[in-house]
């Protein structure tokens, strides 16, 4: 699904440890139009369900997460804003 999504932004957030990964997705969110995708790469390991129960709070939709089995193994989310 990955090939077929049209990317907005990217926000690298690797490194990063939460609340941070999601204040910082919020801010970057708010820059865009509707409908709009927000890549999101972070590395913190609670981070697949902080985003999952951010988008469902407020509205966005999680497209995809996916894991990439890299040094420190990365999480990568596609957000779609509402």
């Amino acid at each position: 699904m990955t090939e077929d999504l049209n990317i907005s932004q990217i926000l690298d957030q690797k490194g990063l440890l939460c609340p941070l990964p999601i204040i910082n997705t919020a801010k970057e969110i708010s820059k865009l139009s509707s409908g709009q995708i927000l890549k999101v790469i972070a590395t913190d390991p609670g981070a697949p369900i902080d985003f999952e129960g951010w988008a469902h709070t407020t509205g966005n939709i999680l497209l995809e997460s996916t894991v990439e089995e890299t040094s420190p193994k990365s999480f990568v989310f596609h957000i779609q804003k509402k």
